[in-house]
């Protein structure tokens, strides 16, 4: 990180290695240094001195102190600060978009996507401070008067994931500050910057006041579970994996905090047999091979018609093959890095299972440091792993099937049920689909990686608890109070 260095006329942003607590860029009381690592090139990008639970009491003790004079700020007040963060982040985009592909391995359209999908969050939170409406319920008791009013939580934790760090993180925190609560991050140790400190800097430059935002970087076996516990917090917002999320929902049960935990997803695309093949061929394409399918929504199996399997398995194939992999500097490139060799090592041996239980590799299954192919595999039942298991990788099963029901099946024979995407040209026939899918989300004529600020987001069975974006999200980060006022002399019984 070279402070001196600007880009249009703005210097770029400094100390994105530090701890962010109280609005002081401090070092971590620990002496274990945490390296992050560009996933193409395994190159060291920044190195953070780790944090410790003496930090953590730290950061959430000053979230605490800081959270009831932030709550009585006037809502034009946090309004105008997210306004000029939105603002700030857009003059800094190419600064974002470098982060995101050295720190994640985002290609370059990934990372314009989350960057505009960061500011368009910004905005929408924005609107929530004057939108915290309370309500006058009429009363069964004679002279009383009853109110209902909305009050922000308190202390808010966010645990952040590396696969969309920067928006994933703020569709947590801003609309967490933007209802009176002060936060307290712990981002993934791969994106600290793009999950953490880089929004920070953005806020702070906007004007958020010391302590309303703080960020902890540290590793996960050192102050996890310690983090989710913390009594100062009132409730933890977790996107990632589902085993994860559920040891997370037994230590905040514990603690009775409340929970939105976002988690991992197997999600369906099914093409029913009237559907326009190519416009379903360039759907599914984006639904799975977008940032490397490293996405709770991205699609994880195709489900197409029988009448119309080969035409779309040949069309298919022949679209993923020629998508260009490899560096994610490169503006063409569609398919960039996992996240490490682990991740590579994972989605190979889940091709090698699913082969060996009988599915057919068309296409791909061979890596180039941490650079998978676009991998394609055929003849899968939904006894094959890469049906059963989300993959989060560039590889993908073809499963045909009868007729709507057996459809409706086979989407639901997961655990999972956070997206999913249906093709059709008869729209009542598609809705009617839709409905009986189990899952959280969606989407007709389109793939199933779509989330849009003012939309309910949000998962069923193993995919997550609680919902994202709008009046929904309003309702997770805030309480309601009763307050009753007697106008006149009550006659008590004894």
């Amino acid at each position: 990180m070279v402070a001196s260095e600007v880009r249009n006329d703005v210097a770029l942003y400094d100390n994105l290695n530090k701890q962010f607590i109280d609005g002081q860029w401090i070092d971590g009381s620990e002496d274990d240094q945490l390296e992050v690592h560009n996933p193409f090139d395994n190159s060291v990008i920044a190195t953070f001195k780790s944090v410790g639970k003496k930090d953590v009491d730290n950061a959430f003790q000053v979230a605490k102190e800081r959270q009831r004079k932030w709550a009585d700020e006037l809502p034009t007040t946090k309004r105008d600060i997210l306004i000029k963060a939105a603002q700030i982040l857009m003059q800094r985009k190419d600064e974002a978009v470098d982060w995101l592909i050295k720190e994640v391995g985002s290609t370059y359209v990934k990372a314009n996507v989350e960057v505009t999908q960061t500011y368009n969050m910004l905005l929408e939170a924005s609107s929530y401070p004057t939108r915290l409406n309370g309500l006058i319920i009429p009363s069964l008791t004679p002279g009383k008067e009853s109110y209902v009013f909305r009050k922000p939580l308190g202390v808010i934790a966010v645990i952040s994931p590396w696969n969309f760090p920067m928006y994933l993180s703020m569709r947590s925190i801003a609309p967490a500050i933007a209802c009176g609560n002060t936060v307290v991050v712990k981002p993934a140790s791969q994106s600290p910057v793009t999950g953490g400190t880089f929004m920070a800097k953005v806020l702070e430059e906007a004007g958020l006041p010391p302590g309303v935002l703080n960020i902890v970087t540290g590793r996960s076996s050192v102050i996890g579970d310690y983090f989710t516990g913390h009594p100062v917090s009132k409730l933890v917002s977790f996107t990632g994996s589902t085993p994860v999320g559920k040891n997370i929902g037994k230590i905040g049960g514990e603690g009775l905090k409340k929970l939105a935990l976002e988690l991992g997803g197997n999600n369906p695309f099914i093409i029913l047999d009237d559907a326009n093949v190519d416009l379903a061929v360039k759907a599914a394409i984006f639904g799975r091979f977008m940032h490397q399918a490293e996405i709770c929504m991205s699609t994880n199996r195709i489900l197409i018609h029988k009448n119309i399997f080969e035409e779309f398995k040949e069309k298919f194939i022949a679209k993923a093959s020629s998508l260009k992999y490899g560096d994610p500097r490169n503006e063409d490139i569609a398919i960039g890095p996992l996240i490490d060799n682990k991740a590579v090592k994972r989605v190979l041996d889940l091709i090698d299972r699913s082969v060996k239980a009988g599915a057919k590799l068309e296409i791909g299954g061979k890596a180039q440091g941490n650079v998978l192919q676009p991998t394609i595999l055929s003849n899968v039942t939904k006894d094959t792993p890469i049906f059963k298991e989300e993959v989060f990788g560039p590889a993908v099963g073809l499963i045909s099937f009868s007729n709507d029901d057996e459809a409706i099946e086979l989407a639901n024979a997961t655990e999972f049920g956070l997206s999913g995407a249906l093709h059709t040209t008869n729209l009542q026939r598609g809705i009617r689909v839709a409905r009986e899918v189990e899952t959280g989300m969606i989407h007709i004529n389109d793939q199933s990686v779509n989330d849009e600020p003012n939309t309910p987001f949000g998962g069923e069975k193993q995919s997550g608890v609680g919902r994202f974006g709008n009046d929904f999200i309003i309702e997770e980060m805030t309480t309601v109070q009763w307050v009753s006022v007697q106008m006149t002399p009550r006659n008590y019984p004894i």
